[in-house]
């Protein structure tokens, strides 16, 4: 029997061998309502409402010069703040388009080793495997570069579960300290009542194929980079039916339910972006990226965030 398929019944049946309950936290948009950019202060309001409401850790980024044409040059904002906070950050890097050297620079320049254990590393792409927008050998010779730059700093990569599951990422998963996988049972077009138990096996492969490419249980530190939940005003997907009622269960099932096991999750996203461009899914359709926050873009909750 493969690894994985005993990891997804050891999920779905009972606790994964671990000591402690996973760490959450929450991916982090760099831009207002407005689309202005976040500004150290925002950074700080940000903080201020997920502290307040949530178990929440840590926060990862995406970009750290550029989002949707905006020069943000989130590193030097938010690592600051995040200090302050006493919250960690792992800061994303977007190398698509050629943009690897822009994005480096921009972490450069806020000298994030300063800030000591409030930068928990640093992420080369999201999901760019999964896409196409780079290729294996770029993504080694960023990640080699980062390490080479920042040593000591915990560097990893983040993508779609079923690339870490399906052998795409093998190249990568030797060379990088913290591996990210994506996991959306709303985009695999799974009714709520479903969601729970696709999200865990889809999990269980990731984890379970690193696991036989390391031949070790924890050699990498593995999470689960994003996962998520439209909230009402979003688009539905199958029979996926976005709502808050439904982000809510979602995550008192899902993502209180991997915690429970041990696995640290960063949930897509803190903050609703209004101002945030339609995706566009694989079958072509668009679909609205503005209300997956767990708050709303003026900071609100939307439900009770505890486990």
């Amino acid at each position: 029997m493969q690894l994985h398929t005993l990891l997804s019944t050891a999920l779905l049946a009972s606790p994964l061998a671990v000591s402690a309950a996973g760490t959450l936290g929450f991916a982090v948009g760099n831009t207002n309502a407005d689309g202005s950019c976040k500004k150290q202060s925002d950074f700080e309001a940000d903080f201020k409402a997920i502290q307040s409401n949530t178990d929440a850790k840590i926060v990862r980024t995406y970009s750290a010069s550029d989002q949707y044409a905006n020069p943000c040059n989130t590193p030097s904002q938010i690592l600051p703040a995040a200090k302050s906070a006493g919250i960690q950050v792992l800061l994303g890097m977007w190398p698509d388009g050629g943009a690897y050297q822009k994005e480096k620079a921009a972490i450069d320049a806020a000298n994030p080793t300063q800030y000591g254990d409030t930068l928990y590393g640093i992420t080369v792409g999201s999901e760019g495997m999964y896409r196409g927008t780079y290729n294996a050998n770029d993504l080694v010779g960023w990640v080699k570069d980062m390490k080479n730059s920042y040593p000591g700093v915990s560097i990893g990569s983040a993508d779609s579960w079923n690339c870490w599951a399906n052998g795409t990422m093998d190249s990568i998963i030797n060379s990088v300290d913290l591996i990210l996988a994506n996991g959306f049972a709303y985009w695999q077009y799974q009714d709520i009542s479903n969601a729970t138990k696709t999200y865990f096996d889809d999990m269980a492969q990731a984890l379970g194929h690193v696991q036989e490419v390391t031949g070790s249980l924890d050699k990498i530190h593995f999470m689960n980079g994003e996962t998520g939940w439209p909230g009402t005003g979003g688009t539905d997907a199958g029979a996926a039916k976005a709502g808050d009622d439904n982000m809510k269960t979602y995550w008192q099932s899902a993502v209180c339910g991997l915690l429970d096991w041990g696995v640290d999750l960063f949930w897509f996203e803190a903050f609703d972006e209004p101002s945030k461009p339609d995706a566009i899914g694989d079958n072509g359709q668009k679909a609205s990226e503005k209300y997956w926050g767990s708050f709303t873009s003026d900071r609100t909750p939307k439900f009770d965030m505890r486990c």
